[in-house]
Parts: C-alpha cells; sequence; structure tokens
C-alpha cells in the first residue's frame, strides 16, 4: 500500500498537519514516537494560543490530540529510522523495520534539549540533571535549584519552580535576560528567585547527586559555586533530524532549509514544519500554522503530479 502522506512527528506541527490531511481526506498516516512535542513535557502554563486565554502544555496537547483522533488517518507509535527516496515514491522506515511508501511526506519532528556539554551534566541525569521542568519539577520540593538559561524556557522553568524550591538561581550567559518583558519581571519580583547573568557554567559537582555548580563570572572572571541540589537545563534544542540527512539540506543549527512560501525541502515531495525547519519565532502558533501549509503544498503537489502522469 502507498500513502497519499506520511507525517513525521506529532507535536503541534505534525498534529495539525494530520487534521488537516485528513479533512483533504488524503490517504494519510502519522508517525511519532509520543505526541506533544515540547509543550507536553516544558510548556508549563500556555497564554497565547488564540481563544484560550491560559491553559497548560498538557491541557492543550489532549485538546490536540482528540481533534486529530477524529480524523480518518492511521497513526503508528514508533520512531523513524531512516526515509530514503525510491523513484516516485518515499519509503519511510521505522526502529521496529517496517517500511512504509508514500507519494509525499512532512518532517515536524521539533527539537530535543540542547546539552550543557560540561562535567558533571550526563553523570548526574535522572540524580538531580533535568531537561525537563514539568516532569521532574515537584522532586525537588524545598529544594536549591539552578535553571540554566535567562530566555523564555528558562525562566517559565523558574517561575513553575516557585510552587516547589526554597531557592532558585537563574543563570544566563549573556548580559541580558532574552525573553518576553511579562516573564522578566515576574521572575524579577520574585522573593525566590534570584538572576545571575554573564555565568559560565563550568562543572555540575557532587557525590550520588548534585551538590553543586561551579561557574565563572564572565566580568570578574573569578570562579564562583553555588550549593543546591538540582540543575535544570534550559538552553535551546537540537533540530532531530539524523534520519533524514540525505535528502535535505541543513543550515548552521542544523535546521532543515525550506522555500518559504510552500515549506518544501530540495527533494519534490518533502516538506518540514516546526521547529525542526529553518526559520525564527519557535511559537506553538507558527508550528500549527506551518503543518497546515506544508499540507496543503503536498497536496497541491500530488495533484499536480497526478495531472503530469495524466
Amino acid at each position: 500500500m502507498t500513502y497519499d502522506l506520511i507525517i513525521i512527528g506529532g507535536g503541534p506541527a505534525g498534529i495539525t498537519a494530520g487534521i488537516y490531511a485528513g479533512r483533504q481526506r488524503m490517504k494519510t498516516l502519522l508517525i511519532t514516537k509520543e505526541f506533544g512535542g515540547q509543550i507536553a513535557k516544558k510548556a508549563v502554563k500556555i497564554e497565547n494560543w488564540p481563544g484560550i486565554p491560559e491553559i497548560t502544555g498538557l491541557e492543550l496537547v489532549e485538546n490536540f490530540i482528540s481533534h486529530l483522533r477524529k480524523q480518518d488517518i492511521e497513526i503508528k507509535l514508533t520512531k523513524v529510522a531512516n526515509i530514503e527516496k525510491e523513484g516516485d515514491n518515499f519509503i519511510v522506515h521505522t526502529a521496529e523495520k517496517e517500511r512504509f511508501l508514500s507519494k509525499t511526506v512532512i518532517i515536524s519532528t521539533g527539537a530535543d534539549p540542547r546539552p550543557l556539554e560540561v562535567p558533571g551534566e550526563k553523570e548526574f541525569i535522572g540524580k538531580g540533571v533535568s531537561y525537563c521542568v514539568t516532569c521532574d519539577g515537584p522532586l525537588f520540593k524545598n529544594k536549591q535549584i539552578a535553571v540554566i538559561g535567562g530566555g523564555n524556557a528558562g525562566l517559565e522553568a523558574a517561575l513553575f519552580m516557585e510552587n516547589y524550591a526554597s531557592k532558585i538561581y537563574v543563570l544566563e550567559f549573556k548580559e541580558e535576560l532574552n525573553a518576553d518583558e511579562k516573564n522578566k519581571n515576574e521572575a524579577e519580583k520574585s522573593e525566590k528567585i534570584e538572576i545571575i547573568k554573564n555565568a559560565s557554567v563550568k562543572e555540575i559537582k557532587g557525590n550520588d547527586f548534585v551538590e553543586k555548580i561551579i561557574y565563572e563570572d564572565l566580568k570578574t572572571k573569578e570562579e564562583k559555586e553555588l550549593s543546591l541540589q538540582g540543575v535544570f537545563i534550559e538552553i535551546g534544542n537540537l533540530p532531530a533530524t539524523s534520519f533524514v540527512k540525505n535528502l535535505v539540506d541543513f543550515n548552521e543549527r542544523d535546521e532543515i532549509i525550506i522555500e518559504c512560501e510552500t515549506l518544501k525541502t530540495k527533494t519534490p515531495g518533502l516538506f518540514s514544519a516546526g521547529d525542526v525547519k529553518a526559520g525564527g519565532y519557535k511559537q506553538i502558533v507558527t508550528a500549527a500554522g506551518e503543518g497546515c501549509k506544508a499540507v496543503l503544498s503536498a497536496y497541491k503537489y500530488l495533484r499536480e503530479f497526478k495531472n503530469e502522469k495524466n
């Protein structure tokens, strides 16, 4: 069997693509290892989804999935190993050694947390080091923690941890916080949050669990340490693109280069949407819009392809 479309990824872009593909009556398979992407793990409180003034990430994901499952498309929960193109069709191989054929593919796999890459980070994963505040935050009740990263994700993580931690340090490498004014104002007013700028983390130390971090004050060049029990790393993400490297071009951040209007890649019939593709403004609403655009572009591609063959 050959599908009209295979969507890879179950975040906002992939789910929206699935909804639109179902509405277009395209024979569609959506493959994802899990639903929700970063909003299920990191988005504590969402206040910018149109029509809903405030909702949690988990609640929004549940709404997405409920809407998706009403569409006449197939869903498979697994990981994609690689994609190749043979003639007019794409062959999608899964981790379970299955293979699926499709005339078009949309890559919307999002991005994985970017590691800090300092001594002690890997050793203490699950022992005080975490990349998911909503997953692990409650484990640090009445403890001192650090959030590495002063962007929106970092400040939102720190504000979330006000409900649990006794003290929260936010360490930012740069001179200023790269976050929305609302998040900055809330963090700066908090009695529990202390913001440390010009801080370069050098090491995470401890015995069985995290006990301290060592950082350099980039202004004074002085090495300092903070005693704490947890470290949440919020310094961005790495695009999940290893399975498709032979079919697309990448920018310097390993994001997939696309044509902005259609979201098509260099390979005909292959499209990309959401955080995995090149471009700024990594927002839930923009990812959803790109999922819609990618499906409409794939639908147009199929119609034009069919006309060429007739």
